[in-house]
């Protein structure tokens, strides 16, 4: 944001966007997206991977793991902060050598796994909401979670000011449903149930371990998926350079500790082998599961309504960040042109959010008719390898490419973090087939990246950009260097 009195910079120029998300709000959008239906449902699939109730490891390393990428986001969205997120950076620091080609790629798989994201928290609403009501069918859980999702589609049709305001209440909303879960289960909390662990727990040597592991970092990076939701709107964000990494790396360690109090609570109360079992309501509800084992069905009921209006928040908050990625893609003609337009009012990408809604839509209905896990697999395979991996390399480009870059926030410890993260990244990645079988996540990833290189190649012809025409670089973030004082001239 450019200071006062000062023109502002070529980013600024022509975005279309007014800064108006303050940090409080950013922080809040990332924590709703964040903490949504997530941790309510994926409590007994960790334990299902691995075995017991040390599936609160999962949890740990997922919340190391999002840590370290998040500081390679707060470094790229503070010295780089416009709409789009990654595909902002991934732009600047690829451009050299590959013309347009990773932004291309990137706006290629988000317009894919941001709204499959998004329908595993609607396919986590009903089926809480079947708690509520037990007698509701396929078919009724189906039509519901689509009106729910053309509710969210409404309800973005806003000014972004609206929509921040918005997301605030759904962030007190979704903080005391979470504090409601786990002082419960602290009031009913049995030490010897959470940490009495079964035979060969933490048998490290066993590839068994190993596997489950892999699983549950997979589960548990997932739910902390969401804190570079704000990222993504940093054309809207207030003074981004310190809003954003504080925004991120504060929802990250907020998160952490609900998460860690929820799971031991949850499985101080709730004997694990019921969440593996699943005709047992605490395999598909264990939130729900949690209340009426201590406080009653009534007090079950309530915050089982709390937790839909979670879900809807964290639905919410990631469209509202997502439906933002195709819009700079666009307006650089590199993505369909039609994206790139504003509604005329309210200033926000209709066609983005309309195709994520219509996705989302669709994803909800495979993860309906399918497997959560292994939908939760897919999308978090397809995203590693032209988001996470490629923002890793993205750092030390930048660094190297454009070392005068300002950078109101510098990775600590650089390249640590980059480094914790590669090997994260690379542990899912590797053991996806393994954690799905039968299923192939890698090869459905190499498959959808592959489809995406020949689409690029057509684009590009038709462009004709890199590799038909010359790569064209643009330093737009960098400040462009104050004129020099001619010899002689008073001072």
């Amino acid at each position: 944001m450019s200071a006062p009195g000062k023109p502002p910079s070529a980013a600024e120029k022509g975005s279309g966007f007014v800064r108006r998300v303050g940090p409080f709000q950013a922080t809040a959008i990332n924590m709703s997206q964040m903490c949504g239906i997530g941790p309510f449902v994926t409590i007994p699939l960790m334990v299902a991977a691995f075995g017991g109730p040390q599936a609160v490891i999962g949890f740990l390393a997922g919340a190391l793991l999002a840590l370290a990428d998040g500081l390679i986001w707060a470094e790229l969205g503070s010295s780089m902060p416009g709409s789009g997120g990654s595909y902002v950076y991934l732009r600047q620091a690829f451009q050299y050598r590959t013309g347009r080609l990773m932004p291309f790629l990137f706006v290629w798989t988000a317009m894919l796994f941001i709204p499959l994201a998004m329908s595993t928290g609607i396919v986590g609403f009903v089926q809480y909401l079947g708690y509520l009501a037990p007698d509701l069918g396929q078919t009724s859980g189906d039509l519901i979670g689509l009106g729910v999702i053309a509710l969210v589609v409404a309800l973005l049709w806003r000014g972004v000011e609206h929509v921040a305001r918005l997301s605030t209440a759904m962030w007190v909303v979704m903080i005391a449903s979470v504090s409601l879960v786990i002082l419960a289960a602290f009031t009913h909390f049995s030490a010897d149930r959470a940490f009495t662990y079964p035979a060969h727990a933490f048998e490290l040597t066993s590839n068994h371990f190993w596997i489950g592991f892999a699983g549950g970092l997979t589960i548990g990076i997932y739910d902390y998926l969401g804190y570079n939701t704000a990222a993504y709107m940093g054309a809207e964000v207030k003074n981004p350079g310190r809003a954003l990494p504080r925004s991120i790396i504060f929802s990250i360690l907020g998160i952490m500790a609900i998460y860690l109090l929820l799971q031991i609570g949850t499985l101080g109360v709730i004997d694990w082998q019921r969440m593996t079992d699943p005709g047992d309501i605490a395999s598909t509800s264990v939130a729900s599961a949690v209340l009426e084992e201590t406080w009653g069905k009534g007090a079950a009921d309530v915050v089982t309504v709390l937790i839909l209006i979670t879900a809807f928040a964290s639905v919410f908050a990631g469209l509202l960040g997502g439906s933002r990625v195709p819009y700079d893609a666009a307006r650089d003609r590199v993505f369909f042109r039609p994206y790139a337009k504003l509604h005329p009012r309210h200033r926000f990408p209709m066609l983005g959010l309309a195709t994520m809604g219509v996705v989302t839509a669709v994803g909800f209905l495979i993860g309906r008719h399918t497997d959560l896990a292994t939908l939760i697999q897919l999308l978090t395979t397809v995203m590693v390898i032209v988001q996470a991996l490629a923002q890793i390399v993205a750092v030390t480009v930048m660094r190297r490419r454009q070392p005068t870059l300002r950078r109101p926030y510098r990775m600590w410890l650089y390249p640590v973090p980059s480094l914790v993260a590669l090997v994260g990244w690379l542990v899912i990645y590797g053991y996806a087939d393994k954690n799905s079988p039968g299923r192939h996540p890698i090869e459905w990833s190499l498959a959808w990246v592959a489809l995406g290189c020949a689409a690029f190649v057509v684009w590009a012809r038709f462009e004709k950009v890199w590799p038909f025409g010359p790569k064209e670089i643009s330093e737009e973030f960098l400040e462009p260097e104050p004129p020099t004082e001619k010899a002689g001239s008073p001072a």
